[in-house]
């Protein structure tokens, strides 16, 4: 198994999703102004009015799958920019490598 020093820190993934999360209510909220004033559901039964949240191990999972991600999109522009005698990725590398690597996750 790999040494958990290698991956990304959980704290920071489950603050990236707080802050996805936040600004996914805030744009509901806005889209559904007029909804929610003709809503009668009591307070907090509502789908929309519940927080989401994620427990620990869903997150040290999401970090782990972040971190083989990167790694294989990185392998994989090196691939290229090695074939083309570049000695440095750039971004088009990571371009053409990132349709099949999409599809493959």
């Amino acid at each position: 198994m790999e040494d958990e020093n290698n991956t990304f820190d959980p704290d920071l993934i489950h603050a990236i999703f707080k802050l996805v999360w936040t600004r996914r209510a805030l744009e509901r909220e806005r889209n559904d102004v007029a909804d929610a004033l003709d809503c009668e559901v009591g307070a907090g039964t509502s789908k929309k009015n519940r927080q989401t949240s994620a427990n620990g191990k869903a997150i040290k999972l999401s970090s782990e799958l972040l971190r083989i991600f990167i790694t294989e999109a990185v392998q994989r522009a090196a691939t290229i920019a090695e074939a083309e005698g570049a000695s440095k990725i750039e971004a088009t590398h990571l371009e053409r490598i990132l349709p099949q690597l999409l599809l493959d996750f």
